[in-house]
């Protein structure tokens, strides 16, 4: 009887064991998961607080917490599943679907650069961005749009995550795909809207100290560093777009089995790599992004020579403003 009770005892420690073990493994690809898609994550962060802007400031949280709720239920309700049930029966159709997302960050970066290049050269110095926040500013924000139209935006660019996330953990179980993703969904979501709302809190947190006369000149550094942080977001989400979208693009046709284009910028990659001794991991990888941006930028300014006219045209028609 002892030794049964000792038996059945050492099985279940061994399960104990293999059930850490598994958790420790879907821990670790879940991690792997989320850094291969770190560009399209730093986009998103850098996307989402022009959604706030113009908002009271009491209505600013609330507003990121529907946004991430919407992120949330995208991910885990929409996009894991037709995912998984995709990579289990059709993965040729992952490829191809995160090339078009691939081609929509290109087409979403280059529009951006062309917008704000037209409107430097018509209106001086004065940036696109300026333009849209005095805008914004004059116009009743309806909230209820302001979620739509970010859970719209955030759907692609959660798509785009989550398909990344399930190209690195192919060799995986459907089961343990199915949780990793869970897991990256869970992740990325909390991580980008914490650090979106730190983001747009941290000018009343500066107000906040200069009007109770704490810390007064920490209080004006906030402040006045947020329009610069928020004007550098916007360009690092630019250049994420363009990255990330050219890369996904080189990976695919490469996948797809046309070959010239991702051999090539790999060749470049190499030849830096070997060229550059110890910096050579850093420079080869630096050529490879730069590589991949210039490719991102060619792509998308074709697709929106194309497609901006019409969506301009369509817009007309309809007696509406062209959407930028």
């Amino acid at each position: 009887m002892a030794g049964g009770l000792f038996a059945l005892l050492d099985d279940v420690a061994a399960l104990a064991r293999l059930a850490a073990a598994s958790t420790d493994d879907v821990a670790a690809a879940a991690g792997r998961a989320s850094a291969k898609a770190a560009g399209v994550v730093i986009d998103d962060t850098a996307v989402t607080p022009r959604y706030v802007q113009g908002l009271a400031a009491e209505r600013e949280l609330p507003i990121i917490k529907r946004i991430a709720i919407g992120s949330l239920r995208n991910k885990l309700l929409f996009i894991l599943p037709i995912a998984l049930v995709l990579s289990e029966f059709l993965p040729i159709a992952v490829t191809i679907l995160l090339m078009l997302g691939g081609t929509y960050l290109c087409f979403e970066g280059a529009e951006k650069i062309i917008h704000a290049l037209k409107h430097r050269r018509e209106h001086g110095h004065e940036s696109a961005v300026e333009r849209e926040d005095e805008d914004v500013a004059t116009e009743k924000i309806d909230e209820d749009e302001v979620v739509s139209g970010a859970v719209r935006t955030d759907f692609i660019l959660s798509g785009e995550i989550m398909v990344i996330a399930l190209k690195s953990v192919t060799d995986q179980p459907l089961v343990s795909r199915a949780i990793i993703l869970a897991v990256v969904a869970v992740l990325i979501t909390v991580l980008v809207y914490g650090f979106v709302a730190l983001i747009v809190k941290m000018d009343d947190v500066g107000l906040s100290l200069i009007e109770r006369g704490k810390s007064e000149k920490f209080g004006r550094f906030l402040v006045n560093l947020m329009p610069k942080v928020m004007a550098f977001l916007s360009t690092v989400g630019v250049v994420a777009m363009l990255w990330v979208g050219g890369h996904i693009l080189l990976v695919g046709t490469d996948e797809l089995g046309f070959h010239p284009l991702y051999s090539a910028v790999h060749h470049v990659e190499e030849a830096v790599h070997e060229a550059t001794g110890a910096l050579g991991g850093v420079l080869g990888w630096l050529t490879n992004t730069v590589a991949s941006g210039i490719f991102g930028l060619i792509v998308g300014t074709i697709v929106a020579l194309i497609v901006t006219p019409i969506l301009a045209a369509r817009a007309k028609s309809k007696g509406e403003a062209p959407a930028h």
